[in-house]
C-alpha cells in the first residue's frame, strides 16, 4: 500500500477513487508520563516521553487508515493529512486523526 501526502503517485495513473478513509486514535497521558514531562519542562530539553507517545499515536492512526483502505481494495491512499488535538478537562488526552483518499492504480 502506497501512503502519500501528494495528490497522485508518480508514474501511476489513478483509475478509481474508492473514497475518503480515516484513522483515528485517542490516547490518555498518565500521571507518571505527565510528571516526567513536567521535570523536562522545568529543567529544559526535549520530552522523550511525550514524543514517544505522539509517535505511537501517529503510527497507530496511519495503520488504521491503511487497514481501512485495504478493505476497499485500494492500492494507495493519496492526499494524506495528519491532525493533532488535545482533549479532556485537563488536556490529558491526545487525539491524532489522519485522512486521505483511497484509490486504485493502474
Amino acid at each position: 500500500m502506497i501512503l502519500t501526502t501528494t495528490p497522485s503517485v508518480e508514474g501511476k495513473r489513478i483509475i478509481e477513487y474508492k473514497g475518503v478513509v480515516f484513522g483515528e486514535v485517542i490516547y490518555g497521558v498518565d500521571f507518571v508520563k505527565d510528571f516526567a514531562a513536567g521535570l523536562t519542562n522545568f529543567f529544559g530539553g526535549r520530552s522523550n516521553t511525550y514524543e514517544d507517545e505522539l509517535l505511537r499515536a501517529r503510527e497507530d492512526a496511519m495503520r488504521e487508515l491503511e487497514q481501512r483502505a485495504a478493505r476497499l481494495y485500494a492500492d494507495a491512499v493519496v492526499g494524506i493529512d495528519v491532525d493533532y488535538e488535545v482533549l479532556g478537562a485537563n488536556n490529558g488526552m491526545l487525539m491524532v486523526t489522519v485522512s486521505g483518499t483511497a484509490v486504485r492504480l493502474e
